[in-house]
């Protein structure tokens, strides 16, 4: 008995529901077909959309401002527009001026930076930063929110030394690609002013969690159990980085216990 015939469009239309991956692309001849060909500089077009999109400051502030935290900052990187900050990465790490920025007494920073998409942080930020202030434990003050433009993470170093906080959630659109336009991600740096260490912040000093972009991407409350998990952490082993690992999922219910820090 002979098994009935397939189409490779079946096999492949089954696997593409479980991935945004291109895959099973087929061929019209030595090329691909027209249709995969436009599927894909629609979405190369709508990566670079995504780049150079500005961010809505006032509107974006106006909401942050709902979030119950005080009025936001704004603070700009010293790349004077979108095309010098994309040539020039390291004007996007320093601030312009953070003389509005005013010591908080707060024992955590939040910064909602643009980064490399603009779009990730208007369509995910606040949402995001609701779920953050939820999973964090009631006794971690918050300080006001800083909204930072064309910036990259090691930005939000300066901010907290200017915000007086040990601990700083950096959330920053992602780099956009072909097939999600809007990640959102999150760096968590404790001890992030620039003068605790010798040789400046480094990427080990840092904790990221990345591709939050529900709902085919990691959900704000998975994203802000992780962040808020890593905060405590950082502060009950007094730095992050490196030796900082994520425990949530051992501290899951049915699991066996917390994974040790470090």
């Amino acid at each position: 008995m002979t098994a009935p015939h397939r189409r490779d469009g079946d096999f492949w239309d089954a696997l593409r529901t479980t991935t945004q991956s291109r895959i099973g692309l087929g061929r019209t001849g030595d090329a691909l077909p027209t249709r995969r060909v436009l599927e894909f500089a629609a979405a190369h077009a709508t990566a670079r959309d995504a780049v150079h999109q500005p961010l809505d400051i006032a509107a974006f502030a106006a909401a942050v401002r709902d979030l119950g935290l005080g009025e936001p900052r704004i603070v700009a990187s010293r790349a004077a527009d979108r095309g010098e900050y994309l040539r020039r990465p390291d004007l996007g790490r320093v601030p312009a001026d953070v003389s509005d920025v005013q010591a908080s007494g707060a024992d955590l920073g939040i910064v909602l930076a643009d980064g490399l998409s603009p779009r990730a942080l208007t369509d995910h930020g606040l949402a995001l930063t609701r779920a953050i202030l939820q999973a964090l434990p009631a006794d971690i003050a918050v300080a006001t929110p800083v909204i930072a433009t064309q910036a990259r993470v090691a930005l939000g170093d300066h901010i907290a030394r200017a915000l007086g906080v040990r601990s700083l959630l950096v959330l920053i659109g992602e780099r956009p690609g072909l097939s999600v336009a809007d990640s959102l991600g999150i760096y968590l740096t404790h001890r992030a002013d620039p003068d605790d260490f010798g040789t400046g912040v480094t990427d080990a000093h840092r904790n990221c969690i990345s591709n939050i972009h529900p709902p085919e991407g990691l959900g704000y409350a998975d994203a802000a159990r992780i962040a808020a998990g890593l905060v405590v952490g950082a502060r009950r082993l007094g730095r992050s980085g490196v030796d900082l690992k994520d425990t949530s999922r051992a501290e899951l219910p049915g699991s066996s216990g917390s994974a040790a820090l470090g």
